[in-house]
C-alpha cells in the first residue's frame, strides 16, 4: 500500500484525509477480526480459523484488485482488515500452542518475519511496478496479495490442530499422537501431554470437553486475578507500546516522509523503501535466531533504546530538511540511515517479540481470548496512528511527530525494565508462574 497509495491517489483522485482512512482502515478493521478470533479460534479450533482468516483476506485483496471506485476500494480494505485481525491473533496462538519450550521463541516469532518479507515484497513489487500506467499499477500490487492468502489457506489443510486445544475438547488421542509428531522422543512426548493434561485439569469448567471459551471475558476483564491482571497489562502494555512506536506509520508513509525531504523521483523512493525492507528482514532474522539464546528481555531493552536514538536523529534530520531549502545531502543521508536503523531495532526488538510474548504469558484457559483483547489494542493503536499521522505531521512537522515517538518509546523502555519477566526456556504452563511475584521481583 506504501507504493500503490501514490498511484490511487493520482488515478481516482483523493484527499489526504481519504488516503489515511484508506490506509488506516485495514487496521481499525482488523480490531473486530482480533476480537472475534478468540471465540472463533475456542469454537472451532486454531488451524480452521487460520483458513477462514486467510479466505476472508482473499476477498479483500481481489475486491480492492478489481475495485472500480473508492467506495469499492474501501470495501476490499474492509474486508482485508477483518482477515489481517483473525491472523495476526491466531497465528502466534497456534505456533506458541505447538512449539516446544526450548525454540519457542524462534518458532512464534516466525509471523513477524513473514510479515517484514511481505514488506519487503512490497517494496520490491512497487519499485518493478512503478513503471506501469497508473490505472494499472496499483491495481497488481494490492491484488496479487491474494495469491499467498490462498496458498496459506489450502496449505494449513496438512498441519494438525493445536494439541492444547484438542486437550480441552477432551479430544486426548488425538492431542497425544500429534504431540508425539512434533517431539524429540517418547519421552519428551508424554511429559508435555502430562503437562497439558494437569493444566487442562484446572479449568475451571466441569467438564473441558464441552469447553468453548465460555465465562473468560468476564473473568478476563472484570474479575482477573491478581496475576492474570499482571498478565492482562504486560500483553497490553506490549501491544500498545509496538504500535505507539509508529512503525506502521513509517512503513506505510515513508514515500511521502522522503518526498518532503527533497527526493521526488518515484523510482529513487521506492529504491530507498527497498533498501529498508532489507534492513528490517535481516534483523528480524536475526531476532529470531537468537530469542531463545538470549531471551525476550534484553533483546526487548535494546531494540527500544535503539529506537529512541534513530527517532530523535530523525527528528533532527527532518528539523534540518524542513527549515533549509537548499535541502542539506548529510541531513537527506541522516534521514535513510535513522529510518532504516528504526526499523532495524523495531525489528530485533518489539516486532517479533510481541507476538511471541503476548501469546504466551496468558494460561491455557485465557489464551485465545487474552491475545485477542491485546491484538485488538495493536490493531486500535495502529489504525489510530496510520489514519492521523500525516495530518498531525501536516500540522506540527514530520521532526516534532518523531521527537514524540522517542519520548512514547522511552517511556516503553521503562515499562517493559519494570513489568516484563524473561520467559525463556520456560513450558507455557510454568509461566503463569512467574507473574505471581510481585512486579519488581520479577528477574532482570
Amino acid at each position: 500500500m506504501s507504493g500503490a497509495i501514490i498511484f490511487i491517489k493520482e488515478n481516482i483522485r483523493i484527499s489526504t484525509i481519504e488516503v489515511e482512512i484508506l490506509v488506516g482502515s485495514l487496521n481499525v478493521c482488523s480490531l473486530f477480526g482480533s476480537l472475534l478470533a478468540g471465540k472463533t479460534s475456542d469454537l472451532i479450533g486454531r488451524r480452521l480459523t487460520i483458513v477462514l482468516a486467510a479466505s476472508t483476506f482473499l476477498v479483500g485483496a481481489v475486491l480492492m484488485g478489481f475495485a472500480p471506485s473508492y467506495p469499492f476500494l474501501m470495501a476490499g480494505r474492509v474486508i482485508a482488515g477483518v482477515g489481517v485481525g483473525y491472523s495476526l491473533m491466531i497465528a502466534p496462538v497456534y505456533t506458541t500452542e505447538l512449539s516446544p519450550a526450548t525454540s519457542r521463541g524462534f518458532l512464534t516469532s516466525l509471523p513477524e518475519l513473514f510479515i517484514t518479507l511481505g514488506i519487503l515484497f512490497g517494496y520490491l513489487s512497487n519499485y518493478f511496478l512503478a513503471g506501469l500506467p497508473n490505472r494499472i499499477n496499483w491495481r497488481i500490487m494490492v491484488g496479487i496479495a491474494g495469491a499467498p492468502a490462498a496458498a496459506i489457506g489450502l496449505g494449513v489443510l496438512a498441519m494438525p490442530e493445536s494439541p492444547r486445544w484438542l486437550v480441552m475438547k477432551g479430544r486426548y488421542g488425538e492431542a497425544k499422537k500429534i504431540i508425539q509428531k512434533i517431539s524429540h522422543t517418547m519421552e519428551e512426548a508424554e511429559s508435555r501431554f502430562q503437562e497439558i493434561k494437569m493444566a487442562a485439569s484446572r479449568l475451571d469448567s466441569e467438564n473441558s470437553s464441552q469447553f468453548s471459551g465460555k465465562g473468560v471475558w468476564k473473568e478476563l476483564l472484570l474479575t482477573p486475578s491478581p496475576s492474570l491482571r499482571r498478565i492482562l497489562i504486560a500483553a497490553v502494555g506490549i501491544n500498545f507500546f509496538m504500535q505507539a512506536s509508529g512503525n506502521d506509520a513509517v512503513v506505510y508513509y515513508s514515500p511521502q516522509v522522503f518526498k518532503a525531504a527533497g527526493i521526488h523521483n518515484k523510482r529513487h523512493l521506492f529504491g530507498i523503501t527497498v533498501i529498508m525492507g532489507l534492513s528490517k528482514t535481516f534483523f528480524v532474522l536475526v531476532s529470531a535466531l537468537f530469542l531463545d539464546r538470549f531471551g525476550r528481555r534484553p533483546l526487548l531493552l535494546l531494540g527500544t533504546l535503539g529506537m529512541v536514538f534513530s527517532l530523535v536523529g530523525l527528528g533532527l534530520g527532518s528539523k534540518f530538511l524542513a527549515e533549509n531549502n537548499s535541502k542539506p545531502t548529510w541531513a537527506i543521508v541522516l534521514s535513510i540511515i535513522a529510518v532504516c536503523a528504526f526499523l532495524s531495532f523495531f525489528s530485533i526488538g518489539i516486532g517479533p517479540i510481541t507476538w511471541v510474548y503476548s501469546s504466551e504469558i496468558f494460561p491455557m484457559k485465557y489464551r485465545a481470548q487474552g491475545t485477542s483483547v491485546a491484538i485488538s489494542v495493536n490493531r486500535l493503536v495502529s489504525g489510530g496512528v496510520a489514519m492521523s499521522f500525516l495530518t498531525i505531521a501536516n500540522k506540527i512537522t514530520f521532526a516534532r511527530v518523531f521527537f514524540i515517538l522517542a519520548g512514547i518509546m522511552t517511556m516503553a523502555t521503562i515499562f517493559f525494565y519494570f513489568l516484563l519477566p524473561e520467559t525463556k526456556g520456560k513450558t507455557l504452563e510454568e509461566i503463569e508462574g512467574l507473574f505471581e511475584d510481585r512486579p519488581s521481583d520479577v528477574e532482570n
